[in-house]
């Protein structure tokens, strides 16, 4: 239990909620909300209750209900208004509240527990677009404030990697209807994250076509030998942090070079790092601002 975070500062709240530090003060304050405890300075510290509490009431705020409402209630009346609310629309906010718990607990229970009444009411795809991938730009904020440690962080995205993967392997045993192209799929080296390429992996699949999936850190000259999968062989790569913005250019040169001597094949790509790329006019060149630009080319 020791390497479950148990305390958070009020920025940790604001952060991880929504509110500001100014407006958990006033709540506090005015409607006796939380009752933090305080270092010998006179820091104020919330324990991992308070914090499941100011997310539901939070979550209650933004569904229309008044604060001054709100802190007439006790815990348990809380988490049944919260409960008796969710719907298919709104589902998705306490959802996410509900993972970042479990993210910050280890909860494991929690986390699939969470998912499996997600899944009674929407597809794998709309629970990764709606919920996961808001979730996951949350904690890469957290992680950048450092709200969380990595630990938190490769908790949550092992579990949603664990959901992908089970959900890829569903769709592969179907025969392809689709055989005009298929798909490479590969993370360059050093490219370790992989989440949003194992995602378009899913998308692929669930279009219909032909893909393999080599995953992270693939030299550029093993891939040539995936020429012989298809006549017309897609490459798609996800660039997070790799290749360095100063040698982003050279990546897709070398490509060219080393991938397309005999015959021109489509080069896919997407991530923070195509920002840094002088976008030229070669055609077996793509680039895509979000997952879904890609999705709507499938």
């Amino acid at each position: 239990m020791n390497s479950i975070k148990q305390t958070f500062s009020i920025k940790d709240l604001e952060n991880l909620c929504g509110v500001k530090a100014h407006t958990i003060r006033i709540w506090e304050k005015r409607y006796n909300l939380l009752s933090p405890n305080r270092t010998d300075t006179n820091i104020r510290t919330y324990n991992l209750k308070s914090l499941q509490k100011l997310l539901n009431v939070t979550y209650l705020v933004n569904s229309g209900y008044k604060i001054s409402r709100i802190s007439k209630l006790n815990e348990q009346e809380i988490n049944e208004y919260v409960r008796s609310i969710v719907s298919d629309n709104s589902s998705k906010n306490q959802a996410i509240n509900s993972f970042k718990i479990s993210m910050l607990n280890y909860d494991l229970e929690l986390f699939l527990g969470t998912y499996e009444q997600l899944s009674q009411k929407r597809n794998f795809r709309q629970i990764f677009i709606d919920v996961f991938i808001p979730l996951l730009k949350e904690i890469g904020l957290l992680w950048q404030t450092d709200t969380i440690n990595p630990s938190h962080e490769h908790f949550v995205t092992n579990l949603i990697k664990q959901k992908l993967l089970l959900n890829i392997e569903k769709l592969q045993y179907n025969k392809p209807t689709k055989t005009d192209k298929a798909f490479v799929l590969f993370l360059p080296e050093n490219e370790i994250h992989e989440l949003g390429l194992l995602y378009i992996n899913y998308e692929i699949l669930l279009h219909g076509y032909r893909a393999i999936y080599l995953g992270p850190s693939i030299p550029l000259d093993s891939l040539p030998s995936m020429l012989s999968f298809h006549t017309n062989s897609v490459f798609v790569s996800y660039f997070t942090i790799k290749p360095e913005k100063d040698n982003i250019d050279k990546y897709v040169k070398d490509f060219n070079s080393i991938i397309c001597t005999e015959r021109i094949s489509e080069f896919w790509m997407l991530g923070k790092q195509i920002i840094h790329l002088s976008k030229n006019s070669a055609t077996n060149h793509r680039y895509f601002d979000s997952i879904n630009d890609l999705i709507a080319e499938l």
